[in-house]
């Protein structure tokens, strides 16, 4: 790619076997490129965006899944829109242009559209798709929506492009093809979709 990269894998202690592969592709392309930084356990996602950014070293981070439901083949997108407009922060969106979501039943999509529908009416942010993850930042720019987000879980995406609008940072959209995992299983359950309420009425509350 032409592009001076590392790949920070953070495992909290997940029974899928990540850590293992993680632990053998860093043998392979050498622990300059692949920093594996495991946790004991479960801890949330913002405390492992906040890990994986006291170990990185570049001036941009892309924040990713791992199971290749972001497909890499985005990531040089990312960085031409960056270049292009400056912007602080690229987001993948899967609700514009010809991005998409494949595998997911009737009941998921009506779940993440919903979410999505009410967000924007409620906080209206200026992004287009506020659950999804699949991001590029500025490293400063990501440390300060760290120290400045409270919510955990579902909500951290969505409170993430609130609190960036709210700063006065840039925010750049590249349509992505999500594709659902093939292997072990979503975490959205009901008590997800609670938490996602509460969180969205707290963001309306005080922003």
């Amino acid at each position: 790619s032409g592009n001076n990269f590392e790949i920070v894998i953070i495992d909290d202690g997940s029974p899928d076997g990540t850590q293992e592969i993680a632990e053998q592709l860093e043998k392979i392309y050498g622990s300059d490129k692949i920093l594996l930084r495991p946790r004991a356990r479960k801890l949330g996602l913002g405390t492992a965006y906040i890990h994986g950014m006291k170990h990185a070293t570049g001036n941009f981070i892309v924040i990713m899944d791992a199971d290749l439901s972001h497909h890499p083949k985005f990531i040089p997108e990312f960085i031409r829109k960056q270049k292009e407009g400056n912007f602080d922060i690229v987001s993948g969106t899967r609700y514009k242009g010809n991005g998409g979501v494949y595998g997911w039943d009737l009941k998921r999509k009506l779940i993440s559209r919903g979410a999505n529908f009410l967000t924007q009416v409620l906080l209206r942010p200026g992004a287009s798709d506020l659950t999804g993850s699949f991001r590029l930042y500025r490293k400063e720019v990501l440390q300060k929506l760290t120290e400045k987000c409270v919510s955990k879980g579902y909500v951290f995406q969505m409170e993430m492009i609130v609190r960036a609008r709210q700063l006065g940072y840039t925010i750049g959209e590249v349509p992505i093809s999500f594709v659902d995992r093939v292997y072990g299983e979503s975490k959205l359950g009901g008590n997800e979709i609670v938490s996602f309420l509460k969180g969205l009425l707290t963001l309306f509350a005080t922003t």
